[in-house]
């Protein structure tokens, strides 16, 4: 075996979570090796997921700014969508993207090999490419295969009629009618791009609200304000069975008791992503899972077998990019007895809908539920005098505080760029600050962060401006 094939560590797995614990466990000064079998690097993330979504949003956010809210500020255009130039700008930004990946393994000495990674031993790694199966040797191995979107029983995705995420990303045409299953993030995002562009979009969700998990009372400000832009939204339903027939889906779904059909020209199913571990090895090496298919790690990111170590969405909590980024740091440092560690409590996750919805740390509901005795102070955004001049009205900073020390809990976002604002918060939560911290901190003037302040003199019941 040559000596190239001989590492201290093997990721299988090139998303934020995988080429961020190569890049830092070669600062490290470790020989470090990973596996990727797309051709690209970045993982859903770069490729099919979080960029890509976001490069629709962005675009189609300024789509419907000109068509809907240019003439307000005294700009008066005609406007005509261009499906396919938006489509080649999205694709342009995956490529510089994916390719800044490429230049950081390079700069950083990480060994990259393209093909699907199987572990058939401890310190064993197979690598199955166009070309063969490569053996690896390496002391470490660390799990970062990411998650695939999850189906329904009774629907098959076709990639054009019936689809996932990586389908509603990339369709050639904008259906005139969109049906939505699931109104968690995927499904508001990817909803929320068609309807821009002019689509008919109704969200069919099995619970009774959006966003199950989130703190309640701002996902239900977020639904108010997607209603206002005409997305419609049922829930206490279940789809049975969706049937392509010609150029529409025919779809039965179930509510109250009733069953009902509906049509569609493209049916998205978000229900939500499952671990990718199939075809891993990881299980037959006797890696332990939980009955969804999640590896169990402790609290270094070890597996119950020696050697081999997991983090991102393969591992038990939210499947978010930046948890897996730090989860990765964290895991490589703590290979080299360095303590890495990660603060689950103030990981944030971000809605990028328009107004965005960010939250972090507990909701008002979680806080009572384990007893904790709590002061909220909220400030609406009508009330800031910067979102006054950009025309933005819905929405409010909410944060929640231990009654008791003052520090905070959780923090709640609805409004325009709350997936900025929402940093200070965690920041806040990090360093254990309270809300007489934050509110005592000066925010200058107009600003949007200055709601956020306004919501932390709220807690002490003293907001100037609401």
């Amino acid at each position: 075996m040559a000596d190239h094939d001989r590492f201290d560590l093997v990721v299988i797995g090139s998303g934020p979570g995988g080429y961020v614990a190569a890049i830092r466990a070669a600062q490290l000064g470790l020989r470090v090796g990973c596996v990727e079998k797309r051709a690209t690097l970045g993982g859903t993330c770069l490729n099919v997921g979080c960029i890509p979504s976001k490069a629709l949003l962005d675009s189609s956010e300024h789509f419907a700014f000109a068509r809907d809210h240019a003439a307000a500020h005294g700009i008066r255009t005609s406007v005509e969508l261009d499906l396919a130039t938006m489509m080649k700008r999205k694709d342009q930004i995956v490529r510089e993207l994916t390719r800044g990946v490429e230049g950081l393994f390079r700069k950083n000495k990480v060994v990259r090999f393209t093909g699907t990674g199987r572990i058939v031993a401890v310190g064993t790694v197979e690598v199955a490419g166009e070309e063969g199966t490569e053996t690896l040797t390496t002391e470490r191995i660390l799990i970062a295969t990411g998650s695939h979107p999850a189906a329904l029983p009774g629907i098959t995705f076709d990639g054009r009629r019936i689809v996932h995420s990586t389908g509603a990303l990339a369709l050639s045409e904008v259906p005139r009618r969109l049906l939505v299953i699931g109104a968690g993030v995927i499904g508001l995002e990817l909803g929320s791009v068609w309807r821009r562009l002019g689509s008919e979009v109704h969200v069919l969700e099995f619970m009774d609200r959006i966003l199950p998990g989130m703190d309640r009372a701002s996902a239900l400000l977020l639904q108010r304000a997607l209603e206002k832009q005409g997305i419609k939204f049922s829930f206490g339903a279940s789809v049975q069975k969706a049937v392509v027939e010609g150029e529409r889906v025919c779809v039965i779904a179930a509510q109250g008791g009733e069953s009902r059909e509906e049509e569609c020209d493209v049916l998205l199913v978000a229900v939500g992503r499952r671990p990718f571990t199939e075809g891993l090895g990881a299980r037959e090496l006797g890696v332990r899972m939980d009955e969804q298919g999640r590896i169990l790690v402790d609290a270094t990111w070890r597996t119950s077998v020696p050697g081999i170590w997991a983090i991102g969405d393969v591992i038990p909590g939210p499947m978010l990019a930046h948890k897996a980024e730090e989860e990765g740091v964290a895991a490589v440092e703590r290979m080299v007895g360095r303590a890495g560690h990660v603060a689950y409590e103030c990981v944030p996750s971000v809605v990028y809908t328009w107004p965005e919805f960010a939250s972090v740390g507990l909701s008002e509901d979680e806080a009572k539920e384990r007893g904790i005795e709590v002061n909220v102070g909220t400030f609406p955004f009508l009330a800031n005098g910067r979102a006054k001049a950009m025309g933005e009205k819905d929405g409010q900073v909410k944060i929640v505080a231990d009654a008791l020390t003052d520090r905070i809990l959780g923090a709640h976002i609805v409004g325009p760029r709350a997936s900025d604002l929402i940093a200070e918060l965690a920041l806040a939560m990090e360093l254990g600050a309270s809300a007489e911290d934050v509110a005592r901190s000066v925010h200058a003037h107009p600003t949007l962060p200055e709601a956020v302040k306004e919501a932390a003199l709220a807690v002490g019941k003293r907001a100037i401006h609401s």
